[in-house]
């Protein structure tokens, strides 16, 4: 990947104000950092920085303030989890970004190796529009630009694009893994690759099944988005969730597969429930005799199978989306069986697994399998723009 992107070990960091695009959007409750899974990967990068006696400031937006200062969104509630992580102090900077004097002479008066954070980009209305003064402003706090933040990198934004075109420019050690594990998956993949896509909505993936289909030798298609497909053939489907209306949508994806030669593998039989709730009862069909009345929750044995076996023949797996109803006992046996087959052959080399998309992190985990990938990555909106193909304007920045 170093060919392609500026790493961080191109960089000069030796005494540096060093302006590290984070993603400190993390989940707080009652003040307190819920899950530190973002912070935690940051936490090579800014080791880095520190080592070099440079100032790690840290930039990120926190949920949507809609470009106006609102003491909920302020990032001082994340600096004890990063202190936490890092195991470093960390100092919090009230920064104005209309004037950012201030915040140039608290860094100014830092020591070397300091760990700062800045008040949330999206405090002003320039951050979501690229604002090339607020870039500037931003710029004038450092000397150095690296960003670790993936999960943000497809949006272009003042602290994300604009901003890396303004000072030495590099990718953070966390994002250059990403980088390297997204190469690994779809880029210059050790083939066969399967691709497993689930979730509830076609719509929501058409892009990325049309990606999928020109890219891959196999393409698993579960959750809700199966009905659709199963619609599009002729099966009836009862009561499940389907997106009628796309039916065209999915028969042309699959003469799409049929001319690239990629394989589509849709479930032969189904989990059927009555009521969508937990522990409700439940009959197994093949998906040529669902119950009028009944709702298709997660995949059958008989599928998990056929699924398992396209594993088998593969070398590299890309996941997004789980297979069922998986957050509710019974329908999580689909995603959990395919998980723990995934992380099983990629724990015995044979295997690469790349994961990505919120449901599908929160399903390896249900698993007990998210560590077990070679690459999950918790960047939602950027995973699923990487898979459908479209540049990512916080990459593109960073590229040589």
């Amino acid at each position: 990947m170093s060919a392609t992107f500026k790493t961080l070990d191109e960089l000069d960091l030796k005494n540096k104000r060093v302006l590290l695009r984070a993603d400190l959007n993390v989940p707080v409750a009652d003040g307190k950092v819920t899950d530190a899974t973002r912070i935690e990967r940051l936490v090579p990068t800014i080791r880095e920085i520190v080592k070099h006696d440079g100032k790690a400031i840290l930039l990120s937006h926190f949920g949507r303030p809609k470009g106006k200062v609102d003491p909920q969104f302020s990032l001082e509630q994340v600096c004890e989890a990063v202190a936490n992580q890092t195991g470093h102090p960390v100092g919090f900077v009230a920064t104005d970004w209309t004037d950012v004097s201030g915040a140039q002479a608290a860094i100014e008066s830092a020591p070397a190796g300091s760990v700062l954070i800045l008040e949330n980009t999206r405090f002003h209305p320039g951050e979501e529009a690229n604002d090339p003064e607020l870039a500037a402003r931003m710029a004038s706090l450092g000397d150095v630009y690296i960003n670790d933040a993936f999960s943000a990198a497809h949006r272009a934004h003042a602290s994300t694009e604009a901003l890396a075109h303004l000072l030495p420019a590099a990718a953070g050690l966390a994002m250059e893994a990403e980088l390297e594990a997204l190469e690994a998956g779809l880029g210059k993949p050790r083939k066969p690759v399967i691709a497993i896509v689930g979730g509830a909505k076609v719509s929501s993936k058409i892009d990325l099944l049309e990606n999928l289909v020109a890219k891959v030798d196999g393409l698993v298609i579960g959750g809700g988005m199966a009905n659709t497909f199963l619609h599009a053939q002729g099966y009836a489907i009862g009561k499940s969730l389907c997106e009628k209306d796309l039916a065209e949508t999915a028969r042309r994806i699959m003469d799409k597969a049929i001319d690239s030669g990629c394989a589509i593998i849709l479930p032969i039989d189904a989990v059927v429930a009555w009521h969508f709730k937990a522990d409700t009862p439940t009959r197994l069909y093949g998906v040529d005799a669902i119950d009028n009345d009944g709702m298709i929750l997660d995949i059958g044995p008989s599928s998990i199978e056929r699924i398992l076996g396209a594993i088998d023949d593969a070398n590299t797996v890309v996941w997004n989306g789980p297979m069922g109803a998986f957050e509710m006992n019974p329908f999580d046996a689909g995603t959990v069986a395919i998980a723990k087959h995934v992380a099983k052959r990629t724990h015995d080399g044979k295997l690469i697994s790349v994961a990505g998309g919120g449901d599908t992190v929160s399903a390896l985990a249900h698993a007990g399998v998210k560590d077990a990938f070679t690459y999950v990555s918790t960047a939602g909106g950027a995973f699923l723009e990487w898979m459908e193909g479209k540049p990512l304007p916080g990459v593109e920045a960073l590229k040589k």
